[in-house]
C-alpha cells in the first residue's frame, strides 16, 4: 500500500492511508464472530445458497434499471452515451472487486501478494465450500453477491455527471472509487471494521452503497458544473428527459432488484428475516411514493411524475439501512419521510445550482444519510450518536476522495466534453452514433 501511495496525489494518499489504517480496528472481533457461526444442515445450506444466488440475479437486474432510469430523463442524443457507461460499470466492478477490492473489504489474513491470486484464496477451497466469513453459503456466492453490490455503488455517480462529462475520465473514476474507496470503506462495517465493533448498523447499505455513491455524485457534479443553459440570469431551465415510459420501466425494475438487494443482505433464506425485510422494503417504497405525490402537487401545483418515481427511489434508499431492525409502521414513517426528503432536496440543489439530471444526490445521498440516522431514531437497539459518528465518518472520506479523483482528472484528461460535443450530443461526440437514427434517408423511393 505504501509503495502506491507515493505515486497518488498527497491528497488522495493520506485519505487511503487513514481509511485503511481504520479497517485494521476491529478486525479481530469480526473474525471471531465468523469463527463461531454455527454450520448448517446440507439442506439449508443449499437453500440457503439458491436464494443468496436468485438474490445475486436481482441484484444484478438493477443495473438495466439504473440504465433505463438514467437514459430516460436524460436528452435523446447522449442515449447511446448513458447506456455505454452503465454497461461498462458492472464489468469495472466486478473485475476490480475480483483484484483488490473483495480482499480489501473483508481482509481476514489477507496481505498485499494475496492480490495477485484476484483477491481470493483466503478461507475457501476450490469448490468454495469453506468460507472465513459464513458457514451457510459458498465463498463464491459471497465474492458474486459482494461484486454487485460494489458495481452498484459506481453506478449511482453515472446519472449526476450524465450529458457532460468524458467518457474516459468516467471510467478512469469508476475503476479507482470502487477498487479503493467503496472497499476500503465497506470494511469498516461488513468487514468487521472500527464502525462494527462500535455497532453501527447499515443492514444493505444507506450509507455503505447509496450515500458512497452519493458523496461521487455531489463531487462529480460540483466540479463538473451545470449542463449548457440550465441555469439563465432569468432563473432555472428545465432539461426534459426524452423517454418516461423508459423511466418507469426502470424505476420498476430497481424496486425488484431491491427485494435481492435487502432480502440478499439477511444472508440466508431464513423464512421470517427474509419474509419481514422484503415488507418494510416494500412499504417503505409505497410510502415514498405518496409523500412525494403530496409534496410535489402542494408546491409545484401539478403532480410530477419525475418526483413520484424518485419517492419510490427514496424511499428504497431510507429503509435499506434499517429494514430489518425497525417495525412496520417504523418502515412506513422512514419511506414517507424520505419521499419528502428528496422533493425537497432536489429543489434545493437547482436553488444552488447543483445540476444533478436524474436526482441521484437527492436520492442516494441525501435519503442514505437520513435512512442511517433513522435506524438510531426508529430501534431501540443502536445509537444515534453511533449511526451520526458513521455518517459523519463516510463523508469525511468519501467526499474527499472524489474530490481528489476528479481534480486529478480535469488537471491531467479533463472533464468535460467540449462546448461543441454538449451542444451536438454525446452519442456522436464520444462514440460517432445515434440511439434513434432517422432512418427516412435509407428508404428506398
Amino acid at each position: 500500500m505504501k509503495a502506491k501511495t507515493r505515486r497518488m496525489p498527497g491528497m488522495l494518499a493520506v485519505l487511503l492511508m487513514a481509511g485503511a489504517a481504520g479497517t485494521a480496528w476491529g478486525q479481530e472481533a469480526g473474525a471471531a464472530a465468523a469463527e463461531a457461526a454455527p454450520a448448517v444442515s446440507p439442506e439449508m445450506f443449499t437453500t440457503n445458497n439458491l436464494w443468496m444466488m436468485v438474490a445475486t440475479f436481482l441484484v444484478f437486474i438493477m443495473h438495466l434499471g439504473f440504465a433505463t432510469v438514467e437514459s430516460g430523463l436524460t436528452r435523446a442524443k447522449n442515449t447511446v452515451n448513458i447506456l455505454f457507461k452503465n454497461t461498462l460499470i458492472p464489468a469495472i466492478g466486478l473485475l476490480t472487486y475480483a483484484l483488490t477490492g473483495f480482499a480489501l473489504m473483508y481482509q481476514g489474513d489477507w496481505a498485499i501478494p494475496g492480490w495477485l491470486r484476484l483477491g481470493f484464496g483466503v478461507g475457501t477451497d476450490a469448490a468454495g465450500l469453506t468460507s472465513a466469513y459464513n458457514a451457510g453459503y459458498t465463498y463464491w456466492t459471497d465474492f458474486l453477491f459482494q461484486g454487485m453490490f460494489a458495481a452498484t455503488a459506481a453506478t449511482i455517480v453515472s446519472g449526476a455527471v450524465a450529458e457532460r462529462v468524458k467518457l474516459g475520465s468516467f471510467l478512469i473514476f469508476s475503476t479507482v472509487y470502487v477498487a479503493l474507496g467503496y472497499t476500503i470503506a465497506g470494511s469498516w462495517v461488513w468487514g468487521g471494521g472500527w464502525l462494527s465493533a462500535m455497532n453501527f448498523h447499515d443492514f444493505a447499505g444507506s450509507t455503505l452503497v447509496h450515500s458512497v455513491g452519493g458523496w461521487g455524485a455531489l463531487a462529480g457534479a460540483l466540479l463538473l458544473g451545470p449542463r449548457l443553459g440550465k441555469y439563465t440570469n432569468d432563473g432555472i431551465r428545465p432539461i426534459m428527459g426524452h423517454n418516461m415510459p423508459m423511466v418507469v420501466t426502470g424505476v420498476f425494475l430497481l424496486w425488484l432488484g431491491w427485494f435481492g438487494f435487502n432480502g440478499g443482505s439477511v444472508l440466508s433464506a431464513e423464512a421470517g428475516p427474509v419474509s419481514y425485510v422484503l415488507v418494510t422494503t416494500s412499504l417503505a417504497a409505497a410510502a415514498g411514493i405518496v409523500t412525494s405525490m403530496a409534496t410535489s402537487w402542494s408546491i409545484q401545483k401539478k403532480p410530477d411524475l419525475t418526483m413520484v418515481l424518485n419517492g419510490c427511489l427514496a424511499g428504497l434508499v431510507g429503509i435499506t439501512a434499517g429494514a430489518d431492525a425497525v417495525s412496520v409502521p417504523a418502515a412506513v414513517g422512514i419511506g414517507g419521510i424520505a419521499g419528502v426528503l428528496v422533493v425537497l432536496s432536489v429543489m434545493a440543489l437547482d436553488k444552488v445550482r447543483i445540476d444533478d439530471p436524474v436526482g441521484a444526490i437527492s436520492v442516494h445521498l441525501v435519503c442514505g444519510i437520513w435512512g442511517t440516522l433513522a435506524v438510531g431514531l426508529f430501534s431501540a437497539e443502536y445509537s444515534l450518536g453511533v449511526q451520526a459518528l458513521g455518517v459523519l465518518a463516510y463523508g469525511v472520506f468519501c467526499f474527499p476522495l472524489c474530490l481528489a479523483i476528479f481534480g486529478a482528472l480535469k488537471r491531467t484528461l479533463g472533464l468535460r466534453v467540449s462546448r461543441a460535443e454538449e451542444i451536438g450530443g454525446l452519442d456522436v461526440g464520444e462514440h460517432g452514433m445515434e440511439a434513434y437514427p432517422d432512418f427516412q434517408g435509407f428508404l428506398i423511393k
